[in-house]
């Protein structure tokens, strides 16, 4: 790829980096094919500038400046959703590439120097007249950071040696403020990748016109909203408008499961789980790719009591598999999603899983292809025979918590009763 840093002359941590980047040219070998074109103007003003520049991708090399300067390091695609008071065009956005602007974040954020902040910012300022793809790459926030060579030296290291990943996932992103903490994180966490990100106080200026261009500008293929930045009308304003758009949302720990699945798979993953539990997340197990998929359950009952028996382990167990996990309310439901090819031994697998959890972490019995669970549980008749009140109390004892009834400690081995559960498994000897 054929990328040109463009500087302004004017801008001392724009010349900082160039002076860096041409210096380490040779020791960092970069990924791509990289050139530099210095601009007399100020950058935000440099429409139309990859017109005769050979180039796929434009990097501006800048500045970052605050009314609180603080060193940090920033990343983010230029564009105005309101009104063009630092350059470019009102509602205008220009293209970028989210995959490469993930890329340096995740690299200025594992070698930053001490002190330095590192962060996307939402999408603002020009220039906004390109055709090319483009984005800022930013020392800020003061003339001390400028002109730091530490921050020059680092930054030019991460531009010189990103490469795209080619499992990002391209994102728009909703709320948040002038530095998208949020987005940062999910970014550097996970697959996700941002372009455009809209500040929550531009979110009313965001129509169905808009966002069609912010789509077509970063390639986007979901949207992920920053729920606990925005206002409950605000959300359900803009997830109607992208439902309308046919645009997903993809959350957080969605992204965080996603895995090495291709996007495409993911898809049609989410598609067949919400026609088994309207509105189910997901939780990728040990599955590389799903081209064929196909819904597999076994029995609600039996994966109810190993997880009373041991939820975490069953979880755990549950990943381990090359399935997808169908998760409603924070827990598995008894169907999960697998290849086709392999279905008859997943569901071997997943019974085997549930009975060993049971039967390693409870009393049990086996009567034929009846698995007979024998626990003690809370009885309010013990309780009120021996002057418990029902309410708070009842609550303390079921926690296992004594509780002091006029002087009398009531300990809650005293008011419990042995009860037996039986969970039929066809062919059970075969899962132990």
């Amino acid at each position: 790829m054929k990328i040109a840093g463009v500087y302004s002359a004017l801008d001392p941590a724009g010349v900082l980096l160039h002076e860096w980047c041409v210096h380490l040219l040779d020791e960092v070998r970069p990924v791509h094919d990289w050139r530099f074109h210095e601009v007399e103007g100020r950058l935000i003003h440099a429409d139309r500038v990859d017109q005769g520049l050979d180039a796929d991708l434009l990097v501006f090399l800048s500045r970052h400046t605050s009314k609180r300067p603080v060193p940090q390091l920033t990343v983010h695609a230029t564009g105005n959703a309101g009104a063009a008071a630092l350059g470019g065009e009102a509602g205008r956005f220009a293209p970028c590439m989210p995959g490469f602007m993930q890329a340096v974040l995740r690299a200025l954020a594992s070698s930053a120097p001490n002190g330095y902040r590192v962060s996307y910012e939402r999408t603002h300022h020009g220039p906004t007249d390109l055709e090319t793809p483009s984005c800022f790459v930013e020392i800020g926030s003061g003339p001390a950071e400028w002109s730091d060579p530490a921050a020059g030296e680092c930054v030019a290291r991460a531009l010189l040696s990103a490469s795209l990943d080619p499992g990002a996932v391209s994102l728009v992103g909703f709320g948040g403020a002038q530095y998208a903490s949020r987005q940062t994180a999910v970014s550097l966490e996970t697959r996700g990748a941002f372009g455009h990100i809209i500040r929550t106080d531009d979110l009313g200026l965001v129509d169905e016109a808009m966002l069609n261009r912010l789509v077509e500008c970063s390639g986007t293929v979901a949207a992920f909203i920053d729920r606990k930045a925005i206002p409950r009308p605000a959300v359900e304003r803009i997830q109607s408008l992208l439902d309308a758009a046919g645009l997903p949302v993809i959350g957080e720990s969605d992204l965080a499961g996603l895995g090495s699945l291709p996007w495409e798979d993911y898809l049609s993953l989410v598609a067949m789980a919400r026609s088994v539990v309207p509105g189910a997340g997901l939780r990728i197990g040990a599955i590389m790719e799903c081209p064929d998929p196909v819904p597999v359950r076994f029995p609600g009952e039996l994966l109810a009591e190993a997880l009373r028996a041991d939820e975490a382990g069953v979880v755990t167990g549950l990943e381990s598999l090359p399935v997808v996990l169908i998760i409603e309310s924070g827990r598995p439901v008894p169907t999960v999603i697998t290849r086709a090819g392999i279905a008859e031994q997943i569901i071997h697998d997943l019974i085997t899983l549930c009975v060993k959890t049971i039967t390693g972490n409870q009393q049990t019995a086996i009567v034929g292809d009846r698995l007979i669970i024998r626990r003690e549980r809370f009885d309010p008749k013990k309780a009120s025979a021996l002057g418990v009140p029902p309410g708070a109390l009842y609550g303390r004892l079921q926690r296992g918590e004594p509780v002091v009834i006029d002087g009398l400690e009531i300990r809650p081995e005293m008011v419990r009763s042995p009860c037996a559960t039986e969970v039929l498994v066809e062919g059970l000897e075969r899962y132990l």
